[in-house]
């Protein structure tokens, strides 16, 4: 009799395990390495990290390139503490497949949330996915589901422990590139503070523009960026790109939108974060402020985060880029060859060449369909 309940207890837990890719990291930089894949998005936030022996093991999303590993060792190496603890040791991270405990957590969406209060195709017409900015949840509920608003709005609040739903009622438009939402249930504030690589960014979602989807990508622009370069931020917001880049690099930023109330964020944004380097903020349209204030100024990157339009301001960018300036250029496409003969066509035109050193896709916005990004850099 105890052998068949020893039995069926191994059963039990066993069932609460997944063999899983993972990374096998020296102990000592376990931490670290969390640090770095969690920035990545790769961690798998549904298994415990598992320490045995000398090492730890972390779940993985995504695969793990051997100069991605290489790149890890290089950054966890710098680190005083763990150079300290391994003690003359090398440093190993390699990936390999490993049992790991499941974390017990329910639900695991605001549909699970939902199972018995809608049907199963109303259930299925619920979208899975929402913006989260500071305490503030925006959803998109399509028409045939909007009667039930008030329940998936309290339902997504009580998912994501936040203060505020808000619903979409428009795609954004306009200039200043904001869309029209509707409160649905917690607190009626639409001002927050979202946090995001150690810097804080103030706004109000009703009035600018701000997309929480891409700070992989502003991390990304931040770690290419050298100190002393001379920055043009084209449609800054509230001011995410430069904000994340001054914050860890000795630059000096142009940020400029046409939303004086972005603008307004931004003034604030500098003054809620402890920057390595300057911004100047200002408000006015690019290809105005570039003929305006801007003549015969040449900067070294150029941020061109407007990705429905931005190729109407190709004219003004290459006329304010460097010699061997880089361009950080976004489209809505299906590929890279759009985008790159709409580059190579315009650098032709101002009598120049580029060469796209990276074109890589930064999120979807419908199936089939990508915001892309283009590192274009501009040869006189």
């Amino acid at each position: 009799m105890k052998k068949n309940i020893s039995l069926h207890f191994i059963y039990l837990i066993n069932l609460n395990n997944d063999i899983m890719q993972s990374l096998k990291i020296s102990l000592p930089a376990v931490d670290e390495v969390r640090k770095i894949i969690m920035d990545m998005e790769i961690m798998d936030m549904d298994h415990r990290i598992k320490p045995e022996k000398d090492y730890g093991y972390i779940g993985i999303t995504s695969p793990v390139s051997d100069e991605e590993i290489e790149k890890m060792k290089e950054e966890v190496i710098k680190v005083k503490k763990v150079r300290k603890l391994l003690n003359g040791r090398p440093l190993e991270i390699e990936v390999v497949d490993k049992e790991l405990e499941l974390i017990p957590r329910y639900p695991h969406s605001v549909r699970e949330m939902l199972q018995g209060k809608l049907t199963d195709q109303e259930i299925t017409d619920l979208r899975n996915s929402f913006d989260i900015i500071g305490n503030i949840v925006i959803v998109e509920i399509p028409d045939n589901l909007l009667e039930h608003k008030e329940l998936i709005g309290e339902t997504t609040l009580k998912f994501t422990k936040r203060k505020s739903v808000y619903m979409k009622k428009s795609p954004i438009k306009g200039v200043t590139r904001v869309r029209d939402i509707e409160f649905i249930c917690g607190v009626n504030n639409p001002v927050t503070i979202h946090k995001e690589q150690k810097i804080r960014l103030k706004l109000d979602v009703s009035k600018v523009y701000f997309s929480p989807r891409l700070t992989s990508e502003r991390k990304r622009i931040r770690e290419i960026t050298d100190d002393g370069e001379k920055i043009l931020d084209m449609f800054c917001g509230v001011g995410p790109f430069s904000i994340v880049i001054a914050s860890r690099n000795k630059v000096d930023i142009t940020a400029v939108d046409i939303n004086d109330v972005a603008i307004d964020y931004l003034k604030e944004n500098i003054r809620l974060n402890k920057l390595q380097g300057k911004i100047h903020p200002i408000c006015g349209d690019i290809n105005k402020v570039a003929s305006e204030q801007l003549e015969g100024e040449k900067f070294d990157r150029l941020i061109m985060n407007l990705p429905g339009t931005a190729y109407e301001f190709l004219d003004t960018a290459f006329s304010l880029v460097a010699q061997e300036g880089i361009i950080h250029y976004y489209e809505f496409a299906h590929d890279c060859n759009e985008g790159r003969e709409k580059l190579e066509r315009k650098a032709a035109e101002h009598g120049m060449t580029v060469t796209i050193e990276r074109c890589h896709k930064v999120r979807s916005t419908s199936p089939g369909m990508w915001q892309m990004v283009f590192d274009c850099r501009v040869h006189y």
